[in-house]
């Protein structure tokens, strides 16, 4: 009786969301011990075309898709070929004699970038913003690219990653916390080290082998008919009632979904579907072990890969609401303090969440796994995840 009670709770909110022009469409996904307990889709992957949502839509993961390089971070790391406190210059030129911008002026660092601080975004890398001197300059390059891309030049990772590693930075590496363009990087290092192409490492040593067949950096053709449409929720003014419009701007420097690009993001270019993530989810909940059975990674790898990552005085760097009572470690936030984040999942559960609202939680406690799949810009985790995921969390 309980379980129906949630399930009627999870539908009665998506519906309101859908009705009030928050979402045009959701799926949410509960399992338990590898068992999916719920699933259900919502309203319309693209009412443009009037394509309902449905299990095996594809997604924009946007952010999400770091938590696949950090796995792939670690296949490198169990192998014995990169050490995570290797500066980050023995990989790319770019990166050697960075600058820290302050509120002096730009000045040489007095510490290298290591791996470990892209991992943990501790390296002073941001993304595009207008706060200071080094996101204002991160903000000019990636204006730089999509101009780039419109001229027909395009950027492979390699190179991308290089011309990051000539920003400025906006502090003394490992000294602080701050969101940015760590996994891009740690995706070209990948390229590096494994010889082979970003993607082309992640399809043959990951999504392959754990069953991910709709998950890439493109959509192919034959798959384009499933892929959800990108809205953003515009406020309505007077008696104007709020709406959604599609939203069709290149973003993060993405060349679009149609054919292989040339920067594969590992910060954002990810298309996927709930399924596909919750396959690679409950392999992490496994400990490294597929559904069938086939080992990806090392039991020991995975619970360091889960694990806080940051002292208390970078925890006191990272600001935002949404990771309060939150660690964070290897692309992942960690939860740690329950009753600080106003959360009824416990201490240890981790994941991350996409600029576009896709959304996992992995609870090695519990063996739990949610999943909240929606297509709105600048959602990441929004108040009505937190209470599905609190719903979710009563159907235990």
């Amino acid at each position: 009786m309980m379980d129906k009670i949630q399930e009627e709770m999870i539908e009665r909110l998506m519906q309101e969301e859908i009705s009030a022009q928050h979402i045009a469409g959701a799926n949410v996904l509960v399992s338990v011990k590898g068992n999916v307990i719920y699933q259900n889709s919502f309203g319309m992957a693209d009412r443009e075309k009037n394509m309902p949502m449905r299990r095996d839509t594809i997604f924009k993961m946007f952010s999400m898709s770091k938590m696949a390089t950090a796995a792939a971070a670690m296949l490198l790391f169990e192998r014995g070929r990169i050490d995570l406190y290797d500066p980050v210059e023995n990989y790319l030129e770019g990166f050697k004699n960075p600058i820290v911008y302050d509120e002096n002026g730009g000045h040489p660092a007095q510490h290298k970038m290591l791996i470990r601080d892209l991992l943990n975004m501790t390296g002073g890398l941001s993304y595009p913003e207008e706060t200071n001197g080094a996101t204002r300059a991160t903000d000019a390059l990636f204006k730089e690219i999509v101009k780039e891309q419109e001229n027909g030049k395009t950027t492979p990772t390699v190179e991308m990653a290089n011309r990051i590693g000539q920003l400025p930075l906006g502090f003394e590496p490992g000294t602080a916390w701050k969101y940015g363009t760590s996994a891009d990087v740690m995706g070209a290092i990948v390229e590096v080290v494994s010889g082979m192409r970003f993607g082309e490492f992640l399809r043959r040593e990951i999504f392959e082998p754990v069953g991910m067949t709709d998950t890439g950096f493109y959509v192919p053709a034959e798959k384009m008919n499933r892929l959800a449409m990108t809205y953003r929720h515009i406020d309505g003014e007077g008696t104007a009632p709020d709406r959604l419009e599609t939203f069709t701007d290149n973003h993060l420097g993405m060349e679009g979904y149609e054919k292989a690009p040339s920067f594969e993001s590992g910060g954002a270019g990810l298309t996927s579907t709930i399924e596909d993530y919750r396959k690679f989810g409950q392999m992490l909940l496994n400990e490294g072990t597929t559904i069938e059975g086939r080992r990806i990674l090392g039991r020991e790898t995975v619970r360091f890969l889960r694990s806080n990552q940051l002292t208390a005085q970078l925890i006191d760097s990272m600001g935002w609401e949404s990771l309060r009572g939150y660690g964070y470690g290897n692309f992942n936030r960690v939860l740690l303090d329950p009753a600080a984040a106003g959360s009824n999942a416990p201490a240890g559960v981790y994941g991350w969440d996409g600029w576009l609202g896709t959304y996992i939680t992995l609870d090695p406690t519990n063996d739990f796994l949610f999943e909240y799949f929606i297509q709105l810009c600048d959602a990441g985790t929004t108040p009505v995840t937190r209470k599905l995921r609190a719903i979710a969390y009563g159907m235990l």
